[in-house]
């Protein structure tokens, strides 16, 4: 693997480890990472330079994150080409990527699996469960990646990356980090402490997070009652380097909100006189994940192993009450998702460098429901969310392969076959179900290095989405004043994914441009049944119908106009037309108006920056039905905003530094498309951090 990277050209630190995770701490450590900010794992599963890979990427640094301190990690990729970021609550949020989203974008924490069984194909609050302040880096691959990463990655693919820690290779060392925040727009702060340290062959690292966001003003000076949450977190990491070749790696993470309200739920959307519950809390909502990696490097017939062992348990437990209803549920959630993955790297002589493996995942959802008379408190079980025992298990083996037949052209392709055993179990309701699709999904990647600045590089992919059990067996209350039924059914989603695009790269501008096409097929549709309950609710199931065809155009430039002034802009249109199977075409779902970025960097010394920026997005009136009929989108559009800010870092003496940032100046009053509450209105965000 270290002899691929110095064939594309790229320099490490020599103590850089090779995985699926980034580099780490100590503040000289952190410094030196921070400027290999070229080099990404997740496109081809091993670490290479991005220029030279033909994937369309986005890398998101820690001190990006630091610096925004984001409520969820998707805040961070605003404005970043082919990105959209939407929210239906505080505490949660998701990244729309080249107009999919949900469980249609396959989501990873150190590349383990953040998607589970009842991961919603719609926005959804899991990702809101994973610290910000825990990560090192963010990487984005847009387009459909089936042969490395398999169900689910249709859209793209996103990886969370923690920071590993230097053993074996430097002398011993201690580092302890402070970090707090604040925003004026909800009394919001944030709190992050952390210390690590390595002797010899040993490193560990601890910390601790709290966050706490009251009601959100938004623009114009309104207060949104209630919107207001709390997390808490703690995480660490051991790493242990067992002989010049080889290293293992245990770690923890836990994050709890302890109640979290649905804004759009309990505030009246678009078309509604009043709002659609009186209570609709996620209480508790919890993820707990444990992850051991074995590495070796340099075996008899492969460069790299890597077997990794992880368990992650998400709770989504609820408490809700329908609009003047004397009943209240509460609802209990649970999804085991228990996960091995093995892989190998191996450079041939001939020249291709070979990447092969594979996944086993088993995740068991339990699901409990309790109604309760608030006159006078009488409890009964009723129908639980989910059929209670279900099961996702899934089977993959991949192939790629990356080859250079000359100097001015790259080839990498890959195969995967997966196999899935889906059950659902048995309810008062439906008896049990059991499915077991599979599938044989690729992609074939090409680059053509027409100098050593400029690439042109075209992809072309296959990617599918097998049923979950949120798609076969959702029981019960969904928003949008709907009622939702099983579908056993049900068959997998598939999407065949092509762009093109262009990547410049010299001393002074970095520029990427890229033009996608995405047909979509037998997409998972919640579909009205023509009945209504007995509380007015609509009924709906899902089914395979519609037929999606997806194109755009998406495109971002740095360019440095002198040793200290840099600037950057960001563009992305992206257009959707869904299909049903009478004929009928319509706006697809959710598709982001036009949109993006410009900014302005300008270092005033070595120790102070200044940035500007502005996010803006242009009026987004084409909509589906279901858009027009989803409270939290206006059925007369989504109005186009700008948004104008400013920003300043200090790097001081002692380890200090401190941000400074003025949001929104202009106090604009707006809402993202697409999202359940309005935008933030003017801020004041401050923040100090202090390693020592």
């Amino acid at each position: 693997m270290i002899k691929a990277l110095k064939r594309a050209g790229v320099s490490l630190p020599p103590f850089f480890l090779i995985g699926l995770t980034a580099p780490t701490l100590a503040d000289d450590f952190q410094q030196e990472a921070s400027r290999q900010e070229h080099v990404q794992v997740t496109a081809t599963r091993r670490a290479a330079d991005e220029f030279d890979v033909s994937a369309a990427t986005n890398l998101v640094a820690s001190d990006d994150i630091e610096a925004q301190n984001p409520d969820v990690l998707a805040e961070v990729l605003r404005g970043l080409p082919g990105l959209w970021f939407q929210q239906t609550t505080p505490g949660q949020g998701i990244p729309i990527i080249r107009g999919l989203k949900g469980s249609q974008v396959l989501h990873l924490v150190d590349g383990m699996r953040l998607n589970n069984a009842f991961f919603r194909n719609a926005p959804n609050q899991y990702l809101g469960l994973v610290d910000p302040q825990v990560s090192q880096s963010i990487e984005v691959v847009r387009g459909a990646s089936g042969a490395l990463y398999g169900s689910d990655a249709m859209g793209g693919v996103l990886n969370i990356i923690t920071a590993d820690l230097p053993v074996g290779d430097r002398d011993s060392f201690r580092e302890s980090r402070f970090y707090a925040a604040y925003d004026s727009v909800d009394s919001g702060l944030t709190g992050r402490a952390e210390t690590s340290a390595v002797s010899g062959d040993n490193g560990i690292r601890l910390g601790v997070t709290y966050l706490e966001r009251n009601n959100r003003e938004t623009g114009s000076g309104q207060s949104l009652v209630p919107s207001g949450f709390r997390s808490r977190a703690m995480d660490g990491k051991y790493i242990r380097q067992l002989d010049e070749a080889s290293d293992f790696m245990l770690s923890l993470q836990v994050l709890e909100q302890p109640s979290t309200p649905r804004v759009d739920e309990l505030t009246a959307g678009f078309g509604q006189d009043i709002p659609a519950s009186d209570e609709f809390y996620f209480e508790p909502n919890e993820r707990r994940f444990v992850h051991a990696r074995y590495r070796r490097e340099s075996g008899s017939w492969y460069d790299q192993l890597s077997v990794n062992l992880a368990r992650q348990i998400i709770d989504d437990d609820r408490r809700t009450r329908d609009r003047d209803s004397a009943n209240r549920r509460l609802e209990q959630n649970r999804s085991t998702l228990d996960a091995l993955t093995v892989q190998f790297d191996r450079e041939l002589a001939a020249g291709p460098i070979l990447t092969w493996g594979f996944e086993l995942y088993q995740d068991e959802v339990r699901s409990a429901r309790q109604q309760i008379d608030i006159g006078n408190g009488t409890r009964e079980s009723t129908r639980s969310r989910f059929p209670d025992r279900s099961h996702l298990d899934s089977f993959a083996a991949y192939l790629s392969s990356d080859w250079r037949p000359s100097e001015r052209f790259d080839i990498s392709a890959g195969l995967r076959y997966s196999r899935f055993d889906i059950g659902l179990a048995a309810t008062g309701d439906s008896s049990a179900a059991r499915l077991k699709p599979d599938d044989v999904t690729g992609d074939l990647h090409l680059v053509w290095f027409v100098d050593a600045n400029t690439h042109l590089v075209a992809n072309i992919g296959r990617g599918f989405r097998a049923p979950n059990i949120f798609d076969l067996g959702t029981l019960g209350p969904r928003p949008g004043n709907r009622f939702n039924v099983a579908n056993p059914s049900l068959g997998p989603e598939s999407v065949w994914s092509y762009d093109f695009g262009v990547k410049h790269r010299d001393g002074s501008l970095e520029l990427e441009a890229y033009a996608f096409y995405m047909d979509y097929s037998d997409k998972i549709t919640s579909v009205l049944t023509g009945e209504v309950t007995q509380s007015g609710r609509s009924v709906v199931r899902a089914e395979n119908l519609n037929d999606v065809t997806l194109y755009g155009l998406e495109a971002g430039l740095r360019w440095s106009a002198g040793p200290r002034l840099e600037f950057d802009a960001t563009l992305n249109l992206t257009r959707g037309t869904e299909r049903s199977m009478d004929g009928l075409r319509e706006s697809a779902d959710r598709i982001p108006p036009l949109n993006g970025r410009i900014g302005m960097s300008y270092s005033i010394s070595d120790d102070l920056q200044l940035e500007s920026w502005l996010l803006f997005a242009a009026r987004q009136d084409r909509l589906s039905n279901r858009d027009i009929d989803d409270p939290r989108i206006n059925p007369a559009g989504s109005a186009g905003w700008g948004t104008l800010n400013l920003g300043f870092r200090w790097t001081l003496d002692d380890g200090y530094r401190l941000g400074l940032a003025l949001e929104n100046l202009g106090d604009k009053a707006y809402r993202e498309h697409a999202s359940g509450i309005d935008a933030a209105g003017r801020n004041l965000a401050v923040f100090i951090s202090r390693s020592f």
